[in-house]
């Protein structure tokens, strides 16, 4: 990747980007796929920025960083024009609209006696959200089986890391993020043919103590707790945003009670209605947890890795690309990913309690994975079912 040039820094000015990063912030519904078009819109199209090739090297480099690729692209994109100081204003506009619209949304559907309405676009939103997971799934697995190769034996191991995500999923819950990055390091020793000179060894022994530090942080509670939960979100999942689904379910309905399954679901509707990063669902959990500071401190822990990824890695991604050992970890992680945001799919379903919702999730499936319809437009409409039916007298 070529290192940028000081004259296109020099006449990018700071509050150039504060708006148009902060624009793409305001109207960025859609999740990833949105925010990438946007950004080239801006970066390559109308501004010249950036050239086609460079940004299109900037997307392939974010996507193997654990975390929100979209919001690593705006990072980097920013720091591409104005080093430092263009990451962190860009990622702050890129990051803040959303933010704030959903922890006004937070406010309102986790009220302790929410009106009749918000209940009841709760409840049919999240009705949709199982729909919603299969879908994300659904879509990243074309360039993850392609990625695997041609040879047997490479395809065969890539169901096999995807029914293994699956699985942890659905039933493993805090023990997720050792079982996909076990996956990545087993594809990483298998592909450099040498477990001693991959990346297992080490990686294994710090691996083993992640669920240790969980139980930890379970017994304190609070903000440690919280920090802990948005930590595995920001720097330890793989896939990108959709990821927080399974990754977070588990912690924040069984292990630390912040919310109930239904909450849980209004959570991550939440997320993709709402402008910018879908990890912005992360930051509903934290203020169930602790109000406002629990939801503030969520955000913050979660998008500091893609910050520092982007500022500390942003030289060496071209080096990142070329590594046959990094090349194999994520060849192997992103199966079980997918399988685990396909398997979060089973407890997101048995958490609806009343049968309309199952109606509404069966229209959802059929409006995502059948019309090949949009994710807003899917929730959006179970939300509006969900309203009538508590109008007219349903339970929500």
């Amino acid at each position: 990747m070529s290192t940028e040039p000081e004259q296109v820094r020099a006449r990018v000015p700071l509050a150039t980007i504060a708006r148009e990063w902060g624009r793409i912030g305001c109207i960025g519904f859609g999740g990833p796929p949105t925010h990438i078009a946007l950004l080239r819109r801006l970066c390559v199209e109308r501004r010249g920025w950036l050239g086609a090739a460079e940004f299109e090297d900037g997307i392939a480099a974010t996507n193997l960083l654990p975390g929100p690729a979209s919001t690593q692209l705006a990072i980097f994109t920013a720091w591409r024009l104005r080093g430092v100081a263009g990451a962190l204003v860009g990622g702050c506009c890129f990051i803040v609209p959303g933010l704030l619209v959903i922890l006004a949304l937070a406010a309102l559907f986790l009220a302790g006696s929410p009106p009749l309405w918000v209940r009841g676009a709760a409840a049919g939103a999240g009705a949709a959200v199982a729909a919603v997971a299969v879908q994300a799934a659904g879509t990243l697995v074309p360039a993850s089986w392609q990625r695997a190769g041609g040879e047997r034996a490479a395809r065969a191991r890539w169901l096999g890391y995807a029914a293994v995500g699956a699985a942890a999923a659905a039933a493993v819950g805090p023990w997720l993020v050792l079982v996909l990055v076990l996956a990545g390091v087993t594809e990483a020793v298998i592909r450099t043919q040498s477990a001693a000179a991959g990346p297992g060894a080490g990686a294994g022994d710090r691996l083993r103590s992640l669920p240790l530090a969980s139980a930890g942080l379970a017994a304190s509670g609070g903000l440690l707790a919280v920090a802990w939960v948005a930590l595995k979100v920001g720097a330890l999942s793989y896939g990108g945003g959709f990821v927080i689904i399974p990754l977070t379910q588990a912690d924040a309905v069984d292990h630390y009670h912040w919310m109930t399954s239904g909450q849980f679901l209004n959570a991550v509707a939440l997320g993709q209605i709402t402008p910018g990063p879908v990890v912005q669902t992360v930051a509903v959990v934290g203020y169930a947890a602790a109000g406002v500071p629990g939801g503030l401190l969520a955000a913050a822990v979660a998008f500091a890795p893609s910050f520092l990824f982007v500022i500390l890695g942003g030289p060496r991604f071209a080096a990142l690309r070329a590594s046959a050992r990094v090349q194999g970890f994520f060849t192997g992680a992103a199966p079980a990913v997918i399988g685990a945001i396909a398997g979060s799919a089973v407890p997101l379903a048995l958490a609806l309690q009343h049968g309309w919702q199952y109606a509404v999730l069966a229209a959802a499936a059929l409006w995502l994975l059948a019309g090949r319809r949009g994710v807003v437009g899917a929730l959006l409409g179970a939300g509006g079912g969900g309203v009538l039916v508590a109008l007219a007298g349903g339970a929500v």
